[in-house]
């Protein structure tokens, strides 16, 4: 157990303080009086106190203490999480008992049952300490359990409230019933805001209960059966699909050398995310066992999906381009164009396909918006010029885009950017990752996607942008070798039409409005470009490569 001089005396007196102020309010209620309307007044005062001191010295502690290791850090900052949440608690008390003087008859309450909400409270402030100290994870969830259980006493007092209400009596009294249970209700939240502030200290990373149980559930079904305190949980990155993930492993004390299940990924967001996820592994693992990751457990509760996958060793492919040496890269881009090329030609199906890209662009248009709302041109006019607005600009190109279709489709990523695609290099091994977006279309976008998530990597110095551009420059030959090999005529219309999707949809990711605006106009330029040779031969449309470079 870990422990800190000082602060965690002072933790200790804030909550038993709080436990106090609780069993007061509870025999405030069953018998108010001045005397302890008084003592829970001043008492509060105190844990305001109390509260700021702790915080003040989990900064200092935090901050000048440089021989502190990352749990050590961990277990400071669930400190001043928990303080915060019980000065709330404390707080709620205090206007719970202030509401009293609302009711006409101060034993109204008394026809609720808040001694089910007392023991609900008590049992959890009881275990906080004991929770934290002996690192009790099943102690943890315990004291998160509170919230939904105080959610429902509100729910069935609000329901009954409202139907009382309705009978034209005690209409002041019931409405003061109703927010003193909302302040319950309240401490609830603030129980939950602790227990998760435990589960951190002993995982090491901020996790919800939702997201915790989910969690549990996916490693129970991929058939880990240890502890939880067997195990590391570090979050990796929220993707900007919205999901969560984070790499799980056993801990060194008790990990195997042939448990594949040592590192995983756990990936956890919305459940048709998710599922379509699962679906596009699957078929990927049908035609490429080794492309994608193995999957070791899936969990779905409500409106949330859980994946437990396989963790792929290797870097992502923009790591290769930026820190790799030459030969490392040229290896990499070999490995990477050999599979992409076995790919598009083993999923290959003759039928034509429509695109959408100038759909994608208007349904991403109010996050763009959002992040740039410059990026809206109103329509202006010189003299006989005139320079249309992006509204009637993305309209017109859209219905040439009907003219339109890729002669065959393939299987795509979905979501092609440079980073998600991992390159082992021990193994010779290129791998995807991110698939949720797979399905069969035209493989135009995926090569857009992986152009243009080239060109905003946003490092600008000569050495490394040369070797960005050197990739982009590689791999458009590549996609358009494959295109002259297959007879795909309209290639370059088709690329012109992704390119200024994912120039003007990649604004919205890009906060440096400088380089954003040098990705908006190139898209504005290759718009612009399409609708001009409107009612042109589209096999004899030449994109303009340069547009690709910067």
């Amino acid at each position: 157990m870990i422990t800190f001089e000082g602060l965690d005396e002072n933790f200790k007196f804030i909550v038993l303080e709080v436990e106090n102020q609780a069993r007061s309010t509870h025999k405030f209620l069953k018998s108010p009086s001045r005397k302890r309307y008084s003592k829970i007044i001043s008492r509060d005062d105190y844990i305001d106190n109390l509260k700021t001191i702790i915080e003040n010295k989990c900064y200092s502690r935090i901050h000048s203490d440089k021989s502190l290791d990352r749990n050590q850090i961990n277990k400071i900052r669930a400190i001043q999480v928990m303080c915060v949440n019980l000065e709330k608690i404390a707080d709620y008390f205090v206007n719970i008992i202030k509401q009293m003087r609302y009711l006409d008859d101060q034993f109204f309450i008394n026809r609720y049952d808040y001694e089910e909400v007392f023991t609900i409270i008590m049992e959890r402030m009881e275990s906080i300490l004991s929770a934290y100290h002996e690192e009790d994870m099943p102690k943890a969830l315990f004291i998160c359990k509170s919230e939904p259980m105080l959610d429902n006493v509100y729910k069935a007092v609000f329901d009954r409230v409202m139907n009382e209400i309705g009978m034209g009596r005690d209409a002041q009294s019931l409405i003061t019933i109703l927010f003193i249970f909302r302040y319950f209700e309240r401490v609830g939240d603030a129980l939950l805001n602790i227990g998760e502030a435990i589960i951190f200290s002993l995982l090491g990373e901020r996790i919800k209960i939702e997201q915790f149980d989910a969690l549990q559930q996916t490693l129970t079904k991929s058939g880990f059966s240890d502890s939880f305190a067997d195990i590391d949980f570090s979050a990796i990155w929220g993707t900007r699909s919205g999901c969560r993930i984070g790499k799980v492993e056993q801990r060194e004390a008790t990990r195997s050398s042939d448990d594949r299940k040592q590192g995983s990924i756990y990936k956890e967001g919305n459940l048709e995310k998710i599922r379509k996820e699962r679906e596009s592994i699957n078929r990927w693992k049908q035609t490429f066992p080794d492309l994608v990751a193995d999957i070791y457990g899936f969990h779905e509760d409500s409106n949330k999906g859980a994946m437990l996958v396989e963790f792929l060793n290797g870097c992502t492919l923009d790591e290769v381009v930026l820190s790799g040496d030459d030969e490392y890269v040229r290896n990499a881009l070999f490995i990477f164009e050999s599979t992409v090329l076995e790919t598009w030609t083993t999923t290959m199906e003759s039928l034509p396909v429509k695109t959408n890209y100038i759909w994608q662009i208007q349904s991403r248009l109010e996050g763009v918006l959002q992040t740039h709302p410059e990026f809206w041109r109103i329509p202006k006019a010189v003299g006989e010029a005139e320079i249309r607005s992006t509204e009637i600009l993305l309209q017109q190109c859209a219905d040439i885009e009907d003219e339109l279709e890729a002669p065959f489709s393939v299987f795509i990523h979905g979501d092609f950017n440079v980073n998600n695609v991992v390159y082992n290099h021990a193994a010779q091994q290129i791998h995807y990752i991110d698939l949720y977006r797979s399905r069969d279309f035209d493989y135009v976008q995926d090569a857009s996607v992986f152009l243009v998530s080239n060109f905003r990597i946003p490092i600008f110095d000569t050495e490394h942008r040369g070797r960005i551009n050197s990739v982009i420059r590689q791999f458009y030959g590549f996609a358009k070798g494959f295109a002259e090999k297959h007879k795909d005529t309209t290639f370059e219309a088709r690329m012109t039409f992704a390119l200024a999707r994912s120039f003007y949809t990649s604004t919205r990711f890009e906060l440096n409005f400088k380089f954003a605006k040098e990705m908006y106009n190139r898209s504005m330029f290759l718009l612009e470009k399409i609708q001009h040779y409107k009612g042109g031969n589209w096999e004899n449309f030449s994109l303009p490569e340069d547009v690709l470079y910067y």
